[in-house]
């Protein structure tokens, strides 16, 4: 009887052990990411930076390698393409362009211009899968590339393995949050670029010209504003709707203006 006793006691402390270890490695069986998967689009317990201070400090212009980057604005139903890539592990835990914090489980990414805290709905071209995130840092710095996606994003979409991908971007929303109406909604920055196409002592000249280039390009619109110089009236004629320094240069770049330039509006 003693000796049967004994032996349940020994087959018990080996069990128990195991048992504790197998228990231990399931609870942490379940990654960050599936619970997020789970969860939605955005953690229940995400700190979003939504601040005015952060706001104007991520939209001004910034140089990295050289190269000059002017923060643009958008409106929600705006469309872009291009190459996507993704950024994971050696980023994990280190802070954002916009003061968080980057966590490689959360449906976040970086974009050279976009606004902080837009929402995006981003779309794999080789396989149709979609998924949202959320712009918190600045990058990728790859000419050919226009955004960086965080793990979490960039598996959802099937683009972890090769690394690269061709997707469309299209805004779908501002300060985290999804616009689900269809009324098409600026973002928190307002463009005070103008250029200058023309200029006129004769308003009626002016005017001409101006209604000659009232929808340029389907986006720019044609405005008259008058002036004093040398004691006489002049008409200058101008394209607004740039959304940002660098479209303003790049448009002038085209050649279609001879003599245009930038004023601030």
């Amino acid at each position: 009887m003693k000796r049967l006793l004994y032996l349940k006691l020994i087959k018990f402390a080996f069990i128990l052990p195991v048992t504790v270890v197998f228990l231990g490695c399931s609870s942490r069986s379940v990654s960050p990411y599936q619970n997020y998967q789970k969860s939605g689009y955005l953690p229940k317990n995400a700190r979003i930076n939504n601040s005015g201070n952060m706001y104007k400090a991520t939209m001004r212009p910034y140089t990295v390698g050289g190269k000059r980057y002017y923060p643009t604005t958008v409106s929600v139903g705006d469309t872009f393409s291009g190459i996507a890539s993704w950024y994971g592990r050696d980023f994990h835990g280190k802070k954002t362009s916009n003061g968080e914090y980057y966590n490689m489980y959360d449906m976040t990414a970086a974009s050279k211009t976009l606004p902080m805290n837009t929402m995006l709905k981003v779309t794999n071209l080789n396989n149709l899968r979609s998924a949202v995130v959320r712009i918190n840092d600045r990058g990728p710095f790859v000419k050919t590339r226009i955004i960086d996606l965080s793990y979490a994003a960039a598996t959802r979409l099937g683009i972890v393995a090769r690394g690269t991908a061709p997707v469309r971007l299209k805004v779908i929303g501002f300060g985290g949050i999804i616009n689900r109406s269809k009324t098409r909604v600026q973002s928190v920055s307002v463009s005070s670029y103008l250029v200058q196409i023309g200029a006129f002592r004769r308003e009626s000249g002016a005017k001409i010209y101006a209604s000659r280039y009232a929808n340029t390009l389907g986006r720019y619109r044609a405005v008259v504003k008058r002036y004093m110089l040398d004691g006489y009236p002049i008409y200058r004629v101008y394209l607004s709707g740039f959304r940002s320094e660098n479209e303003a240069r790049d448009f002038i770049a085209k050649g279609m203006f001879s003599g245009a330039f930038i004023v601030g509006n």
